[in-house]
């Protein structure tokens, strides 16, 4: 399987080659076949990393720019901080690992309807009140809150008239508070008001931006007791309607939410993943990092290093195989087949800013040169 992998891995490394060597790997302690095999798939990376970006970015050769030229270069162009900030290039340079790949399979929360709920009765004096509380799932809490409102239902009125709407937060009673006793404030905490002049006869859904107060609960979930909800015309008569019982089906209060969910999870554990010390002889990944400038590549405006990484161990034919059906094949014609290879699985993307042949600047975003798993095949 070893000769295998080392007859394709050299077959994957082609075009034309850098005027400078890839930098030499300190050379490993006698009596560590495994150390000497992994030292070998090293080179091979990177001669093969040099290859894949010539070749992907349409170029020949690698552009004869020096970095005196660059520096005399970079003036002239745009400002390089805002390319750098808008793409983000130090999100491909030397980041630590997170093990999260994106999910491609489940759907992503973008709308969040929360129906208002009775409070907790630690919050109510003689049962009032008794709305509003507002649950929200772990789930939701951990995404990012691109918008939130409440709408708040508002009967109608006979005439034209201004209403005051206020949000006030809830806590809890403290021993000796009661609807009229002193201590006045400990649950009536204004969070928002709002003046909304009514002219229709028929009912009125309001929307308040609740943005800002959602992520106080969300970063203190402890905060979050319910709130309530008044809207008193010039008589005194509260418009809004928060009862939950019977004959205010439809009009309840709610909150809507607008979210990005993070796409990105736990991946599952389908390859190794080992270090430069580790006796690990399977197949596994292992940390490479790529530095343009040993190359001599001064031309890569940037990123100026990346972790490319790469794979190599052995492989037994139960271990790790990328396809269900390799063991079976090989298992059928063992002699037609040399064997499963340690190869990658799964790989991403990296940005890059760099100088053509044109001396322009160019960015591009070259796929498959980060190693993200490996496995057998």
């Amino acid at each position: 399987a070893a000769a295998a992998a080392a007859a394709a891995a050299a077959a994957g490394v082609g075009g034309e080659r850098s005027s400078r060597p890839a930098p030499s790997v300190a050379p490993e302690p006698d009596g560590c076949p495994v150390c000497v095999w992994r030292q070998h798939s090293r080179e091979l990376r990177l001669e093969s990393i040099k290859s894949q970006i010539l070749s992907k970015l349409r170029l020949k050769e690698a552009p004869n720019i020096s970095r005196e030229v660059v520096k005399q270069l970079l003036p002239k162009a745009p400002p390089l901080q805002q390319i750098l900030d808008l793409h983000d290039f130090q999100g491909d340079a030397l980041q630590p690992e997170d093990f999260l790949e994106e999910d491609e399979y489940h759907a992503t929360t973008e709308t969040v309807i929360s129906m208002a709920q009775e409070t907790d009765p630690a919050v109510q004096t003689d049962g009032s009140p008794l709305c509003c509380h507002f649950h929200f799932s772990p789930k939701v809490m951990f995404t990012k809150v691109l918008k939130a409102q409440l709408w708040v239902y508002l009967r109608p009125v006979p005439r034209p008239a201004t209403v005051y709407l206020q949000i006030l937060r809830l806590k809890p009673l403290t021993g000796e508070g009661t609807a009229g006793g002193g201590g006045g404030g400990r649950r009536h905490i204004r969070i928002r008001s709002l003046k909304i002049e009514l002219h229709s006869r028929s009912g009125h859904w309001q929307s308040i931006d609740f943005k800002q107060v959602l992520h106080s609960w969300f970063r203190q979930p402890q905060s979050n007791w319910g709130i309530e909800i008044n809207a008193f015309d010039p008589s005194g008569t509260d418009l809004a309607v928060t009862s939950l019982g019977p004959g205010a089906e439809g009009l309840h209060p709610f909150m809507e939410l607008r979210v990005l969910e993070n796409t990105k999870r736990s991946r599952r554990n389908l390859g190794l993943d080992c270090d430069e010390h580790s006796s690990e002889s399977r197949c596994c990944r292992y940390p490479l990092t790529v530095d343009f400038e040993a190359f001599g590549w001064d031309w890569i405006i940037a990123p100026k290093r990346y972790k490319a990484n790469y794979c190599s161990g052995q492989c037994e034919y139960m271990f790790m195989q990328k396809y269900p059906h390799t063991h079976l094949v090989q298992q059928a014609n063992p002699r037609g087949s040399a064997g499963p290879c340690c190869t990658p699985t799964k790989m991403s993307p990296i940005n890059m800013l760099y100088f053509n042949d044109k001396q322009q600047i160019i960015y591009g975003k070259i796929p498959g040169m980060v190693v993200d798993r490996c496995g057998c095949s």
